[in-house]
C-alpha cells in the first residue's frame, strides 16, 4: 500500500515527484557544498544562488541518465519483499552514490564556470563530503517531501474518483 500511496503512479506523477526533489535538492545541497568549499558568508551564498538553475539543469539531466543504472543496483541490494523503508532507503543511497559522482565533477565546472581538472584531482576529497551532504537532504528533507506530496495527490484523485463513483450509480 505504501508503494502504491507514496510514489508517483505514471509519467505524469513522475514529473511532479522529479521536480519536487530535484528544486528542493538543489536548493539546498549546491549551496551547502558551495559554502563548506569556499566559507559560509552571504556572499557566496548569494553567488551559489545565481548558478542553480544550471545545477538543476545538469541535475534533470543526471537523474534520467542515472534512473535505470540505480534502479538495477537497488534490485542487487534488496529482496522483492523487504519492506517499503529499505526499497527507499537503497534507492536514495543507490541514486545518490551515482549522482554525487558525476557532480562532484560537473557541478565544480558549471560553479566555477569553467572546465578543468581541479575537481577530478580533488575528487577523492571532495566526494565524500559530498555525497554525505545530498544523501543526507535526500533522506531527511527532499524524499520525504516528495512522498507526502504524492500520498496528498493519490488522496485527492482515490476521493475524486470514489466521489463520481457515488455520483453515478451503475
Amino acid at each position: 500500500m505504501e508503494f502504491y500511496m507514496k510514489l508517483p503512479r505514471n509519467k505524469k506523477e513522475f514529473t511532479l515527484f522529479m521536480a519536487v526533489i530535484s528544486v528542493l535538492s538543489v536548493n539546498i545541497i549546491a549551496p551547502l557544498i558551495t559554502c563548506f568549499e569556499v566559507g559560509f558568508r552571504m556572499a557566496v551564498w548569494a553567488e551559489a544562488i545565481k548558478i542553480i538553475p544550471f545545477i538543476w539543469m545538469a541535475v534533470i539531466a543526471l537523474v534520467l541518465i542515472t534512473y535505470k543504472p540505480a534502479g538495477w543496483m537497488t534490485g542487487k541490494i534488496i529482496e522483492k519483499d523487504d519492506s517499503f523503508a529499505a526499497h527507499i532507503v537503497v534507492n536514495i543511497l543507490c541514486n545518490v552514490f551515482l549522482m554525487s559522482i558525476f557532480l562532484t565533477v560537473i557541478g565544480t565546472w558549471i560553479g566555477n564556470r569553467q572546465v578543468s581538472m581541479e575537481p577530478i584531482q580533488m575528487f577523492f576529497y571532495r566526494w565524500p563530503r559530498n555525497f554525505a551532504i545530498s544523501f543526507a537532504v535526500e533522506a531527511l528533507i527532499a524524499q520525504p517531501i516528495a512522498r507526502l506530496v504524492m500520498v496528498k495527490l493519490h488522496q485527492l484523485n482515490d476521493g475524486r474518483l470514489e466521489t463520481e463513483n457515488i455520483r453515478t450509480p451503475n
